[in-house]
């Protein structure tokens, strides 16, 4: 039985608006070193103001990317000059920060996983249709042109009935102060953080899924939540899926392969990395070995696709469906664990 239906799409009309006002709620690494960099390079968006539990936290930012405004309270920052959020901060704040901005009339970003649970998120899709605001999810591996570029060969049936697709996504995240180690705010660890964008690349590949299962360990680092975990999925229309995911790993290989009746490809140094040179390579049959490179910033693609969308007032790549899906999928690993 398939986990969940097809993500549904949103239409909505309006005349497009000439520039997105940013707020940013959530003021980690990630946003200071990766997201705000981003945005600082789309000449459509602007960055307005910034959220977070210390003040004097998003006062730095706000002087470091020239925000106008800095608060420590989130409704008096959803009520400054915005019309745009992107919700970084801990997983365990998705949720309410989601719905406030939802009904205060902002288009709404969201990092992944969308929430804790499926409870939650359904919850925040259903209000975000309510209160005609698009929900999308910061999940960036859709957007390296070789994944796109391996999705059109998958569609155009080029390598054939799909067989299986396998990924790897290994870091070295040693436990630390870090929110992803505490349970009751992240949720878990590999699988949520890492395996969160593995399976929604899966779904991109190979389309929905109809069973998951798979396991949860701690092979190296001994904390809250597991520093390993691997899963199988089994594809509605064709193949099957594997992917494992570890904060254990300092000298992995990750890559993904993707294994056809007519033909395969690997994609090499995407996972994991920022504005470097990705290898993908395609094998057919009756043809030689062809390999191509690309570097792309894939953080500033999805953001000017985000942009688009919003301005256009036409439905994102991804949706909050698709975050739903997402955590469903989890959950139902987390309870088929071998």
């Amino acid at each position: 039985m398939k986990i969940i239906g097809k993500a549904k799409q949103m239409n909505m009309t309006g005349r497009m608006q000439k520039k997105l006002r940013w707020g940013i709620a959530g003021c980690g690494q990630f946003s200071e070193n990766t997201f705000l960099p981003s945005l600082m390079l789309l000449k459509r968006s602007k960055l307005i103001s910034i959220y977070s539990g210390s003040l004097e936290r998003a006062k730095s930012l706000s002087s470091k990317f020239f925000s106008v405004n800095s608060f420590n309270n989130y409704d008096q920052f959803l009520s400054s000059d915005i019309n745009a959020v992107y919700i970084g901060s801990v997983n365990a704040d998705h949720y309410e920060q989601v719905i406030k901005a939802a009904k205060a009339g902002k288009h709404i970003l969201c990092d992944k996983p969308l929430a804790l649970n499926s409870k939650q998120a359904e919850e925040m899709v259903n209000i975000c249709k309510e209160k005609n605001v698009f929900l999308t999810i910061n999940y960036t591996n859709r957007f390296h042109p070789l994944t796109v570029k391996a999705k059109e060969l998958l569609d155009n049936q080029v390598l054939g009935k799909l067989i299986s697709i396998t990924i790897h996504y290994n870091i070295d995240l040693p436990p630390d102060d870090n929110f992803r180690f505490k349970k009751e705010l992240s949720g878990g660890g590999a699988l949520r953080d890492l395996g969160t964008h593995i399976i929604d690349l899966l779904r991109y590949f190979g389309g929905e899924i109809n069973s998951i299962s798979g396991n949860l360990a701690n092979v190296i680092y001994k904390c809250e939540v597991e520093d390993f975990a691997n899963g199988i999925v089994k594809f509605e229309k064709s193949g099957f899926g594997y992917f494992n995911v570890s904060y254990n790993s300092p000298k992995a290989f990750n890559r993904i392969e993707i294994l056809g009746y007519k033909g395969a490809l690997s994609i090499e140094n995407m996972l994991g990395k920022k504005n470097v040179t990705a290898k993908l390579v395609i094998d057919l049959k009756g043809e030689g070995k062809k390999a191509f490179r690309k570097r792309a910033n894939k953080q500033v693609r999805l953001l000017k696709a985000v942009q688009k969308s919003f301005l256009k007032n036409e439905t994102p790549q991804v949706t909050g469906e698709d975050g739903l899906i997402n955590l469903k999928l989890i959950e139902a690993l987390e309870e088929n664990v071998s």
